[in-house]
């Protein structure tokens, strides 16, 4: 038994890459190791039956068995079978289900009367719902421009592709985005600026044959606990990989690294170009691949000529000696894994800086082979569905919006006019989708399975907008969120566990998640809820059929695949009866490749055929989108593009006033604005509330000690919380966004004086100019000691704030059982 929240990732299984004849006698596959935990008082013998899922608190896709006992969820385990986790769970799929069975769920419908939510009837609640999209239909041609509708990356495929087609072919809006436009926007147009379309290129078990590993802004420790202890077992076994890291905070990532950049926050593209400039300076570069496979070499090499490792060591406040370092371990491996995360999306020139990873990866012909894999990462456990069927801003099947032959195969597939579905101007990205709902011209907008009040940049703003009398809110969630708090129409919504469907991955293996249990009181499935609202809307296809034709999950998700089928994403060859009993599938499956597909790209021919590719390009610095004849031009014929861009200084700088600059990010136990795992016990315990990481340099220049009090200003508001003293750079402070105000006495930031704990009061409505995603990484704030503190922060004292000096107690279970089982194969 191994307590998880001391130890995250749980005990070694070392291994040796199977990329060379295994040495010391071990086996090259990554053993197997089953965790489980069970609610106290429950054996193994005593549960009723497992139900086949996947984890919904992470993007990693761990598959795992729901065990169920009198009708009530009672623990989990990992699925040994699976070809993502081998068995391992981490500690948000360990504990994390317990908010499942929480008291203070939603369990009825409720309505704005007098200024207060009441609770009411289904019919009542949808009623309203329907009513205030008629009135807004009937205003004129134009009616579909009130709509707008705010997603997640929580849902199931089966529930994006039903909500994509009503917005896109019922109410005819591009008005549709996700919170996903906040955590993985960047993932998706950095290949798609490279290789044409979305679509990961590598697999995990790339991990198992590489003998390098370079993870740029990842806190892959904190944010995928099973991917890092798969790395980490590499690392521990025979011929290891060597490691990069790039974080200006001393995660374990970093204190694993070999080499770590703890970079100046907003320079990602300065240290990417000077990293390229050294590649191509050493001849590091797969000529024969690059001729064959890429365009656009000169132009590149022409824009990271300045970029030499002095210059970089100077933009990036890191010694050149190490920016040289890390340059060759990227050019001398054999078999390079990259990964790439917020530390990079949600920083200044965040798609410019993530296609250069990509761009490493095509000088060096690293894709498309074992070992040689590209992972662009994503934040949350189906995010990855939001943007292959349409429920953001793109249209499904990784279609582009500019193609008019995408738009007449979606036309006909949905029986509906080709002018029906919205493609005369690039579709709304949520922080624009937000600005119209400020300016009154959306005025319903309809949020699911987010909590866009704690988890959007300047969240005064936010609250704003969401309580203007003149927009009609809709949300639909499982407890009452400091969202929900604010809407007109809530609607209860079923969760993991309590509902059938669909979800993929980042290396694009597709799980299926069985209903387990019945959804408490009267609470729907999304499915259910989006099926009702087409019905009493009354969307049909032009021969006056239902639009939205089918009735449950499985019939949605074959309903999907034919929306998918011959494209890069194909799911027609996978079933629900597929999916049962054994592994996730790997996209593309298709009768040619029935058992899916582990790489994209084995050939180097890419998705950049004009009339297949998902878009026609960008410029990286300014955003303009490349016209179909100017990407013509290019002659991609299946080639990759090396693009380049220079580097540009962040938006905002330190000044006198503000000197420090401000990340935000996650922790190991929670997960967005915690509102499941804030109601587990074992994770709420491990780290209960707000602190902020101070390096001991500044700590000691403001006289602060570990606990301390301090306030955060910036220029849209401020915080106060425990200091943390870590091993952050210098002049950088870090702020977990997970904590909002929902456990708290009051619905919002200051209402009663208190001072507010939400990381996004501090943080600028500014986005990257391609990928549309928020800046959460560079804002410059002011730091006050304001008391003394009581003890130490309440931070965890793993992963990345684990304390410097002083005596902070380490973290551990404390109260909660937090024991959990892990048996090794053989």
């Amino acid at each position: 038994m191994v307590d998880r929240i001391a130890d995250p990732w749980g005990p070694r299984t070392p291994y040796p890459s199977d990329a060379a004849p295994a040495a010391s006698g071990g086996d090259a596959r990554w053993p197997v190791r089953v965790d489980e935990f069970l609610a106290d008082g429950v054996g193994a013998d005593d549960v009723d039956r497992w139900v086949q899922s996947a984890s919904i608190l992470h993007s990693n896709g761990d598959a795992m068995d729901v065990a169920v006992k009198d009708g009530r969820i009672v623990g989990v385990r990992g699925r040994a079978v699976d070809r993502v986790n081998h068995g391992r769970l981490g500690p948000k799929d360990l504990f994390g289900w317990q908010a499942n069975g929480s008291p203070d769920r939603l369990t009825r419908p409720m309505v704005r009367r007098g200024g207060e939510l009441v609770e009411t009837d289904w019919d009542t609640a949808m009623e309203a719902v329907v009513r205030r999209s008629r009135e807004l239909l009937d205003t004129g041609p134009g009616g579909w421009g009130h709509f707008g509708f705010y997603t997640s990356g929580q849902l199931f495929l089966e529930e994006y592709y039903t909500l994509g087609v009503i917005g896109k072919a019922g109410i005819g809006t591009p008005h549709m985005d996700g919170n996903t436009r906040l955590c993985t926007a960047t993932a998706a147009a950095a290949l798609k600026e490279s290789f044409g379309s979305d679509g990961q290129p590598g697999s995990y078990t790339d991990i198992d044959h590489c003998d390098a590993l370079a993870l740029w802004g990842h806190n892959v420790a904190e944010t995928q606990t099973v991917l890092w202890a798969r790395m980490l077992d590499r690392r521990c076994g025979p011929r290891p990989p060597r490691m990069l890291a790039v974080d200006p905070r001393a995660t374990a990532v970093a204190r694993e690294a070999d080499i770590h950049l703890a970079v100046r926050n907003g320079t990602n593209q300065a240290l990417m170009n000077g990293l390229i400039r050294l590649l191509l300076h050493h001849g590091w570069v797969d000529e024969a691949y690059v001729a064959a496979h890429a365009i656009g070499l000169e132009e590149l090499a022409e824009v990271v000529e300045p970029y030499s490792a002095p210059r970089v060591a100077a933009i990036c406040d890191v010694p050149a000696a190490e920016v040289e370092a890390a340059a060759e371990l990227l050019g001398t491996c054999e078999r390079l894994v990259s990964t790439v995360l917020q530390g990079f999306y949600q920083s200044h020139q965040a798609t410019a800086a993530a296609c250069q990873v990509n761009n490493v990866h095509i000088l060096r012909g690293m894709l498309g082979r074992p070992g040689a894999g590209l992972y662009q990462m994503n934040g949350q456990p189906t995010a990855q569905n939001t943007r292959e069927t349409g429920a953001d801003g793109d249209l499904p099947g990784f279609r582009n919006w500019d193609n008019p032959e995408h738009i007449r195969q979606l036309a006909e597939l949905w029986g509906v006019d080709s002018m029906k579905i919205p493609h005369w101007a690039p579709p709304t990205h949520a922080m624009q989708l937000w600005r119209y709902a400020e300016q009154g011209s959306i005025r319903l907008l309809w949020i699911s399975a987010t909590n866009p009040a704690v988890s959007l940049p300047d969240l005064a703003r936010i609250r704003r907008i969401l309580a203007a009398p003149e927009l009609f809110v809709v949300v639909q969630d499982l407890f009452l969120t400091e969202t929900a708090r604010l809407a007109d129409v809530v609607l209860p919504a079923a969760t993991w566990g309590e509902k059938t469907g669909t979800f993929t991955n980042v290396d694009r293996t597709v799980h299926l998640s069985e209903k387990a249990v019945d959804p408490p009181g009267e609470a729907r499935a999304d499915l259910d809820i989006f099926l009702d609202y087409a019905r009493r809307m009354g969307f049909s296809r032009n021969d006056g059929s239902p639009l939205v034709h089918w009735h449950d999950p499985e019939s949605a998700f074959e309903a999907w695949k034919q929306a998918s089928k011959g494209r890069l994403c194909d799911y027609s060859a996978i079933t629900y009866d597929r999916l049962r009993g054994g592994s996730g599938i790997q996209w593309p499956c298709t009768d040619e490749a029935p058992d899916g597909t582990e790489r994209l790209y084995v050939d180097g021919r890419f998705t950049t055929d004009p009339d297949r590719c998902e878009t026609y390009g960008h410029d990286l610095a300014t955003g303009a989108v490349h016209t179909e004849q100017a990407y013509r031009a290019f002659e991609p014929d299946g080639r990759a593009f090396l693009k380049a861009a220079r580097y540009q200084p962040p938006p905002e700088q330190p000044t006198d006033d503000r000197p420090f600059l401000l990340t935000t990010g996650r922790t190991v136990y929670h997960f967005h604005t915690r509102t499941k795992t804030g109601r587990a016990p074992q994770l709420d315990r491990a780290a209960p509330s707000v602190w902020v990481e101070l390096s001991s340099a500044d700590a000691e220049a403001l006289g602060v000690e570990e606990g301390d009090v301090v306030r955060l200003d910036s220029a849209r508001g401020s915080l106060e919380g425990p200091a943390r003293i870590s091993g952050i750079r210098p002049g950088v402070v870090f702020v977990p966004f997970h904590y909002g105000y929902w456990d708290a006495d009051a619905d919002a930031a200051g209402p009663d004086g208190r001072p507010a704990t939400a990381a996004n009061e501090l943080t600028e409505t500014v986005w990257d100019p391609v990928s549309k995603q928020p800046l959460f990484k560079v804002a410059a704030v002011q730091v006050t000691r304001v008391a003394a503190g009581d003890g130490p922060a309440p931070a965890p004292t793993v992963g990345g704030p684990a304390p410097v000096g002083g005596r902070v107690v380490p973290t551990t279970a404390g109260g909660p059982a937090a024991d959990a089982r892990s048996t090794t194969e053989g």
